[in-house]
């Protein structure tokens, strides 16, 4: 097959959404649809023990969240789908950030009840910042939540994006019944069953079907046919262009947890979904089609299998084909490098691939060689664009409660802090080692697999530290800054000068006084102080 019919072939997409509001269980019945795996367990049921396929990390069972980034593919209708399921907790969101570099479209899962979310708004923002086409799933319609008319101004008025219905819900909660297709007039009825697909559609030949009455109820028909014209009178035909351009965003009703509604979005999806499309880097766009392998890493993840303590690269594949032992260039180091067992995943699970396309995800085994956002290419020195780490706002100090584990600490520190979940800093004199995290939950995720994967037990004391900026500018400058406040400018990882202000006043006055000085919050940009 051909290049371009491989890259045709693909669909690459995020499944983004608020805690709780039902992404991880979405996820797991498209894989069930998708012939990937056969029944599905409820992600907190305490009848089935059983976690959610993407949640694989130990903490994540035990907290029923999704805390990294899943990568998972499978076959549906001739199309190579891959998935990446994100944390939907505000801790962990730099790591969704950067997995929404590496899709080509989202799905947004929304709670019928509680709606558009703090956590919604913030994902959407990212998505529009890149113009990334949106499909919405409107989740447990089998509870009481809004009506649907009122979810759908509330998703154009917050989300900033026009919407367009390609499913409606006849009634909800204990009345739900099941849902009607706009695109084809057919529907689909409602039957609760959390371990196998919904049955198969109900062709009707148009909403005056005589047989509507006999399947939902003459109520029920009534309120479908009002509620249908109304829909197709305010809101405009569905445009697969400006669902491209991220700016209108189709809308599908179900119950993610009893496997409802989801095939019609699944079909719809592979239908419309864009394939892989350019991606930006600091030389030009690397276009899909062109016949160099070029790709980037966009997560690392150490100890996916804690038995083996190994370190797994996540490399997205922007251009060309990746071919397994062929030699490759990492432009940041020019060292060339050759994999001999690159993955394909379905969540914990891993077989090892000869080819990926544009599109794909391959896990690369890692010695330590890779950070995030690197690149690589057949030897044209380019760097990614869009990939960066975020300013952290929460900081601890550690403390190794175990001096005879220093190594063993030092280790989980540098792998854990590759992944992205966390940035270290070093502050000296006294070799200080500080953690700057998003989010609060990110601390008790590292010391849990401090503990559990290096067998390093540590402390983390509170510092009084509001924001970490990345300092670039006048050498003569930053010297004599860092004079007047040594304590608070520290290494990174990179040795890259990084201020920790105290205030967000202190660090306004940095920037007022020292105007030939540069202070960044995020760390995608040249570096070109270095101590």
């Amino acid at each position: 097959m051909s290049l371009e019919l491989e890259i045709e072939k693909r669909k690459t997409f995020g499944i983004i959404s608020h805690p709780d509001a039902g992404k991880t269980t979405l996820t797991e019945k498209l894989l069930l649809f998708g012939g990937a795996i056969q029944t599905a367990g409820a992600v907190k049921s305490n009848k089935i023990k059983k976690t959610a396929t993407s949640d694989f990390m130990e903490i994540e069972k035990q907290r029923g969240i999704s805390v990294a980034t899943s990568v998972m593919s499978f076959e549906y209708k001739g199309k190579k789908i891959n998935i990446l399921d994100t944390p939907g907790h505000k801790d962990f969101a730099e790591d969704t950030y950067r997995t929404l570099t590496a899709v080509d479209s989202v799905i947004l899962v929304v709670d019928v009840a509680k709606g558009v979310e703090a956590q919604t708004r913030k994902l959407m923002q990212v998505c529009r910042m890149r113009n990334t086409p949106v499909i919405i799933f409107v989740n447990k319609m089998d509870r009481e939540g809004q009506e649907p008319f009122d979810i759908l101004d509330e998703l154009e008025q917050e989300l900033q994006i026009s919407t367009r219905p390609l499913s409606w819900p006849i009634n909800m909660g204990s009345r739900f019944k099941g849902v009607y297709l706009l695109h084809n007039n057919s529907l689909n009825l409602f039957e609760a069953d959390k371990t196998k697909k919904a049955s198969d559609y109900i062709n009707i030949e148009s909403l005056e079907d005589p047989r509507l009455e006999t399947l939902v109820g003459a109520a029920d028909a009534k309120q479908l046919r009002d509620d249908v014209e109304l829909i197709n009178g305010i809101y405009e035909p569905f445009d697969r262009e400006m669902y491209e351009e991220g700016l209108l965003a189709p809308v599908f009703f179900g119950s993610a947890l009893n496997n409802f509604g989801i095939q019609e979005m699944l079909d719809t999806f592979v239908d419309i979904a864009p394939s892989p499309r350019p991606r930006p880097t600091d030389m030009r766009d690397i276009v899909p089609t062109e016949k160099k392998m070029t790709g980037f890493i966009f997560k690392i993840h150490a100890n996916l299998d804690p038995n083996h303590r190994d370190r797994i690269a996540f490399l997205r594949v922007c251009s060309g084909t990746f071919e397994r032992n062929t030699f490759y260039v990492h432009p940041r180091s020019g060292k060339k490098m050759r994999f001999s067992n690159p993955y394909t995943f379905l969540a914990d699970s891993k077989e090892v691939t000869d080819l990926a396309f544009p599109g794909d995800v391959v896990g690369l085994y890692d010695t330590g060689n890779f950070k995030i956002g690197d690149g690589l290419t057949e030897g044209e020195k380019l760097s990614f664009k869009g990939i960066p780490n975020f300013s952290p706002e929460l900081f601890r100090e550690v403390v190794n409660l175990d001096p005879m584990k220093s190594k063993q600490l030092e280790k989980g520190l540098n792998q854990l802090t590759d992944e992205g979940v966390a940035q270290l800093f070093t502050q000296q004199p006294g070799n200080r080692k500080i953690i700057g995290v998003v989010g609060e939950l990110q601390f008790e995720v590292i010391q849990y697999r401090l503990e559990h994967e290096y067998n390093a037990k540590a402390r983390f004391d509170g510092v009084n530290y509001h924001k970490a900026c990345w300092m670039t500018g006048n050498q003569a400058k930053i010297a004599e800054f860092i004079k007047y406040k040594p304590q608070d400018v520290v290494l990174d990882k990179d040795e890259n000068l990084v201020f920790l202000a105290s205030t967000a006043y202190i660090l306004q006055m940095a920037k007022s006084n020292n105007p030939e000085i540069e202070f960044h919050e995020t760390s995608e940009f040249k570096v070109s102080s270095k101590f």
